[in-house]
């Protein structure tokens, strides 16, 4: 064949599916853990960023720490507060009248450590009273706050932030706009997630509500899809972050992988996602764990 009918395969580069060099992206939780990676693996790559947390501090060192070539922006906000949510959008709109290309809804906690093994010590399973009385300590407070983050916060941003979303679908012709959801893999296993019933039924819901979402937003054109991560270090899985905003785990799992998540396997996931690649993806749910829901037992 002659070098005048070659066909081009430049849309297979892989420079070419994972771009996201036009992408303006939320991204809430930013600035530690899960969110950082994601926030990172955008940055990295050209997107311009705004992260959203409680914490303003926490916020302002990953803008000084991490840069381009994209940007990241420090937007400080309480998402678990539906009138917060609401300022949070007006403020989005306002600096951004194009829309956003993505909103990823990854802050989240787990409040129900008085019931979580690690902490609180494991009952005797084989004893109904020693369960009982173990799980039974529980105040009925830990499920209320551990749902409004990781639930109620993630259905209301969508929905505030849904016409932004579509505002970007109609300004970058071509692309489709997406929420992507930052869920777990304790939502689809059948263990007692260490103790903490709370924090898994939490992330079981959100990956429910990440169904109904998708389903809702089909005829708009906006995608929505779950990341549901296995172990990754964050401030949720160690306690503590570093000066960089970073948490280490520093032993062996016994998931296939035999290690906890890294930065690149989150940027791989989010970038694939979010790029001209996915765009054909949606109300899908990643795993990646290294293989943990392949070996422990899980509804997926």
């Amino acid at each position: 064949m002659s070098a005048a009918h070659r066909v081009s395969n430049d849309d297979l580069k892989g420079s070419k599916l994972f771009d996201v060099s036009h992408v303006t992206a939320l991204v809430t939780g930013g600035g530690t853990g899960i969110g950082l990676m994601i926030t990172q693996a955008l940055v990295s790559n050209g997107a311009k960023v705004y992260i959203t947390g409680r914490r303003e501090e926490a916020l302002q060192a990953v803008v000084k720490q991490y840069s381009g070539p994209g940007e990241i922006i420090a937007l400080p906000g309480d998402v678990s507060q539906k009138d917060d949510i609401k300022r949070l959008a007006t403020e989005m709109s306002s600096n951004e009248p194009k829309g956003i290309h993505l909103l990823v809804n990854n802050a989240g906690i787990a409040r129900d450590q008085e019931t979580q093994f690690s902490k609180a010590g494991e009952p005797d399973l084989t004893s109904a009273q020693s369960v009982h009385d173990h799980f039974m300590s529980e105040d009925p407070s830990a499920w209320t706050e551990t749902f409004q983050t990781n639930v109620t916060a993630g259905y209301f941003m969508s929905m505030a932030f849904l016409p932004l979303l579509v505002k970007a679908k109609e300004s970058t012709p071509g692309y489709a706009p997406s929420v992507v959801n930052v869920s777990s893999i304790s939502g689809a296993m059948k263990g007692s997630s260490g103790g903490q019933f709370a924090y898994a039924a939490s992330k079981a819901a959100f990956t429910h509500v990440s169904r109904m979402l998708a389903t809702t937003y089909s005829k708009v054109g906006v995608r929505v899809n779950v990341i549901a991560p296995g172990l990754f270090p964050s401030e949720m899985t160690t306690d503590e972050s570093g000066s960089d905003q970073k948490s280490d785990i520093n032993k062996k799992l016994s998931n296939p992988a035999g290690r906890p998540g890294t930065d690149t396997d989150m940027a791989a996931t989010i970038l694939f996602l979010a790029g001209p690649g996915g765009l054909f993806y949606n109300e899908q749910i990643m795993y990646p764990d290294g293989g943990a829901t392949l070996v422990q037992p899980a509804a997926k």
